[in-house]
C-alpha cells in the first residue's frame, strides 16, 4: 500500500508502507493492507509507519531537501498537531496541520 503525507506547505513522505498507526480522535488505530475505506479526523500525537519494499521519498527538514530511501521495515515516527486520514484501495492520504520528525 502507498501513503502520501501532506502539510499545507509540502509533501513530507510518499511511498510504500506495510503499516501506519495514527492518533484518531476516538483513539489510536492501525491501517494495514486491504483496510476498509475510511475517512477520519486525527488528534495531535504520534504517527508511526513501517516501510515496505520499494522506494520512498521524504522531506528532510534540516537540509530542506527531498531524499529517497528504499530500506524495508524501517520504522519512521512523526509528531502531528492534527489532521485527517483517507484510506481507499490501499492508497492512504494523510493531511496534517503540521508535522515534525520524532
Amino acid at each position: 500500500m502507498n501513503i502520501a503525507i501532506l502539510t499545507p506547505e509540502r509533501e513530507i513522505f510518499k511511498g510504500a508502507v506495510k503499516s501506519v498507526k495514527v492518533p484518531g480522535t476516538l483513539g489510536q488505530f492501525q491501517v494495514l493492507n486491504n483496510h476498509a475505506p475510511i475517512v477520519s479526523s486525527l488528534e495531535a500525537g504520534k504517527v508511526e509507519l513501517i516501510t515496505a519494499p520499494g522506494e520512498y521519498q521524504y522531506y528532510e527538514e534540516e537540509s530542506g531537501n527531498v531524499l529517497t530511501g528504499s530500506d524495508v521495515g524501517r520504522k519512521i515516527t512523526f509528531t502531528i498537531t492534527g489532521g485527517f486520514i483517507e484510506v481507499l484501495k490501499n492508497e492512504i492520504a494523510l493531511l496534517v496541520k503540521s508535522i515534525a520528525r520524532s
